[in-house]
C-alpha cells in the first residue's frame, strides 16, 4: 500500500502541527483507511490488533467534530482497562494541544469520584472511561448525554472477554439515536457482530491483519530513562559499546536536528536524516554513513527507508516508536549478513506497556538493562584499548619495537610496567579517574544548562570568580565537589560552571554566595590554591 503523509489529510493548522510534534510523518494503514470513513459521518468497524496507530486513526477525526465553544459532553471512548484510557487520553490530549478550548477526561475506577465529577462540572467535550465508572457516573447524573455525536469502543472484543457486554450495551441505549459508534476489534467474535447489527447502521468494515513478523537474531536491551537524562544515557552506552557505525531512530524531524547537534557538540562524527532535507543532502549524508566518514546516523522511520548499510553494529530507539513494525524495521538494520548486532530502546515511563505489546507482537524478549555508570564507561575505554593492542601483537612483526624498548630501559631508571602505563595513558588520552571527571562534569553542565533554562527567572543567581582553571588540570566536577564538600549546599542548585584555562566563574544562588565564599577561603582543588571572589558584572 502507498504510504499517506498526514499533509495529504487537509487538516487543520493547530491539528497538523500537533500531529508533526508527536512525531507521526506518514499514516499508518489502519489509519489511512479509518479516517476517510469516518469524517463522512458513517458507523464504522476497524479490525486492528494493539500497536497500529488506532487511537490517532479515530482521535483525528473525532477532535475535527468537536465545537470548542460547546462545554457539553460529545464524544465517549470506551476502554476495557484504566491503562487504556488514560494512554488514550493522553494521546487525545497530545493531538488537541494547539485546539483552543477542548477538554480531555478520563474516568475510570480506583480514582477519586469526587474529583471526577469537579472536572465534569467544569465542561468536558471528550470523555474516556472504562464501562463500569461510566455507568457510575450516568446513575449519579454526573455524565449526561444528550448531546453526544460520536461513540468509540476501543479493544471491543477484550471489553468482552472481561465481561462488560451488559454495561456496554446500557450505554449504547442512553445515547442519542443520531450517534455515530466506531467500534475497533482486533477479532471479530460472534458477540461482537451482534452488537454491531444492533447498535450501529450499515457500519463500514476496515480491516488491516498486521503480518507475522519476527526480529533476526539481534541482542534486544531497553532502559527505563527520563527525558532530560536521554542524551547523557544515548552518549554513555556509545563510549561503552563503541560501535563501528551506529543508527539512532527518533519520531520527529525537529529531535533529530536536536540530538545531531548535541552529539556533534560532544565530539561525535553524527549526520541527521529527515524527509525536510533535499535529494542532494540525503545522498551526501548517505554517502558519508556508508564511507564511515560518518559514524552516527540519526534519523526519523521515513527518512531511513531504503537504507541499506551492512556494517550497522547498533540501532538505538532514543523514541520508542509509533508502530509495532516500525520496530522490527528498525532493529533489522543491524546483524546483517550473519553479523553481530545489538539494540537499545529507551522508554519514558507509561511506555512501558507499549514495549510489551511490541514484545508480544515479536515473539521476542527486549531484556531489562542498568543505565551503565561512569565507572563501566571509563573501564570499557580501558578494554577497548587492550582489544586494540592484542590485535596489534597478533596482527604486527614487533621485533624492531622490543629491541626500541629494551634500549630505552637499559638506560633509564624506567621499568617495563613505567613504559606500558604511560603507552596506555597516551592511548586512552587521560587517566582512568580524570576520564571519570570528564564524564561527571558533561553531565553535570549538560544538566545545570535546562536546569538554568527552565529555572530562569525563578532564582536570582550569584557568579564567582575561581583563579584557576583547565591550565590547573581541574574540571567541572572537581569545582562542583569542592563547593558542595566546604559549603554543604546542595550540588543541584549550583548553576553553570563556565571554565577556561586560569579561571573560572560559576553561578550560585544569591541565598547561598555568601556562605560558599567563607567555606572556599584558602581552600586547595587539586592541589592548587584558589582565591574565589564575586565576579564583576556590567
Amino acid at each position: 500500500m502507498e504510504h499517506l503523509r498526514f499533509e495529504k489529510l487537509d487538516l487543520c493548522p493547530e491539528l497538523l502541527r500537533a500531529v508533526e510534534d508527536m512525531g507521526f510523518e506518514e499514516m499508518t494503514p489502519i489509519q489511512a483507511q479509518s479516517i476517510p470513513v469516518m469524517r463522512s459521518g458513517a458507523d464504522m468497524i476497524g479490525q486492528a490488533q494493539t500497536g497500529t496507530g488506532k487511537t490517532a486513526a479515530f482521535g483525528i477525526p473525532l477532535l475535527e467534530k468537536v465545537d470548542p465553544d460547546n462545554r457539553k459532553l460529545q464524544a465517549l471512548v470506551l476502554c476495557p482497562t484504566r491503562e487504556l484510557a488514560i494512554q488514550v487520553a493522553e494521546e487525545l490530549r497530545n493531538l488537541a494541544k494547539y485546539l483552543h478550548g477542548i477538554k480531555v477526561l478520563p474516568i475510570y475506577g480506583g480514582q477519586d469520584i469526587s474529583r471526577q465529577i469537579r472536572s465534569l462540572k467544569g465542561g468536558v467535550q471528550i470523555v474516556i472511561g472504562t464501562p463500569g465508572r461510566v455507568m457510575d457516573h450516568m446513575r449519579r447524573h454526573t455524565l449526561r448525554l444528550q448531546e453526544l455525536h460520536t461513540v468509540v469502543l476501543d479493544e471491543a472484543d477484550e471489553m468482552l472477554n472481561m465481561g462488560f457486554r451488559e454495561d456496554i450495551e446500557t450505554i449504547l441505549k442512553d445515547t442519542p439515536g443520531d450517534r455515530q459508534t466506531v467500534l475497533f476489534s482486533a477479532t471479530m467474535p460472534r458477540a461482537i457482530m451482534e452488537i454491531a447489527e444492533l447498535y450501529q447502521r450499515e457500519a463500514v468494515h476496515v480491516k488491516v491483519v498486521k503480518k507475522e513478523l519476527t526480529v533476526p537474531n539481534i541482542e534486544q536491551y531497553y532502559y527505563e530513562v527520563r527525558p532530560k537524562n536521554k542524551d547523557e544515557v544515548l552518549c554513555r552506552l556509545l563510549d561503552l559499546y563503541a560501535p563501528k557505525l551506529s543508527l539512532i531512530f527518533c519520531n520527529t524531524k525537529k529531535k533529530v536536528d536536536e540530538l545531531v547537534l548535541e552529539l556533534q557538540n560532544r565530539g561525535y562524527f553524527a549526520e541527521g536524516l529527515h524527509g525536510d532535507l533535499k535529494q542532494m543532502q540525503r545522498d551526501r549524508v548517505m554517502q558519508g554513513f556508508r564511507d564511515g566518514n560518518t559514524d552516527i546516523l540519526v534519523a526519523t522511520d521515513v527518512a531511513a527507508r531504503g537504507i541499506d548499510v551492512d556494517d550497522v553494529e547498533a540501532v538505538f530507539n532514543y523514541d520508542l516508536p509509533q508502530d509495532d513494525e516500525y520496530y522490527v524495521h528498525r532493529i533489522g538494520r543491524t546483524g546483517r549478513a550473519g553479523r553481530q548486532g545489538k539494540s537499545f530502546t529507551f522508554i519514558v515511563g507509561r511506555e512501558v506497556y507499549k514495549l510489551k505489546d511490541i514484545q508480544r507482537y515479536c515473539r521476542t524478549r527486549i531484556q531489562a538493562q542498568p543505565i551503565p555508570s561512569l565507572d563501566d564507561v571509563a573501564n570499557m575505554k580501558v578494554e577497548h584499548a587492550f582489544e586494540k593492542l592484542e590485535q596489534v601483537i597478533a596482527g604486527e612483526d614487533l621485533s624492531s619495537s622490543i629491541r626500541a624498548i629494551e634500549a630505552y630501559l637499559n638506560q633509564s631508571d624506567r621499568t617495563a610496567m613505567d613504559l606500558a602505563a604511560a603507552f596506555l595513558r597516551a592511548e586512552l588520552g587521560d587517566s582512568l579517574e580524570e576520564q571519570k571527571d570528564d564524564l561527571a562534569g558533561e553531565m553535570y553542565q549538560w544538566e545545570t544548562e535546562r536546569r538554568g533554562k527552565g529555572r530562569k527567572g525563578k532564582e536570582q543567581m550569584v557568579r564567582l570568580y575561581l583563579s584557576a582553571g583547565r591550565k590547573q588540570k581541574i574540571k567541572p566536577g572537581d569545582v562542583l565537589g569542592a563547593i558542595t564538600g566546604e559549603s554543604g549546599m546542595p550540588g543541584k542548585a549550583i548553576g553553570s560552571i563556565d571554565m577556561y584555562d586560569r579561571y573560572t566563574f560559576v553561578d550560585v544562588p544569591r541565598k547561598y554566595y555568601k556562605q560558599v565564599l567563607k567555606s572556599m577561603k584558602n581552600k586547595k582543588i587539586k592541589g592548587s590554591r584558589i582565591y574565589m571572589e564575586k565576579a564583576e558584572t556590567k
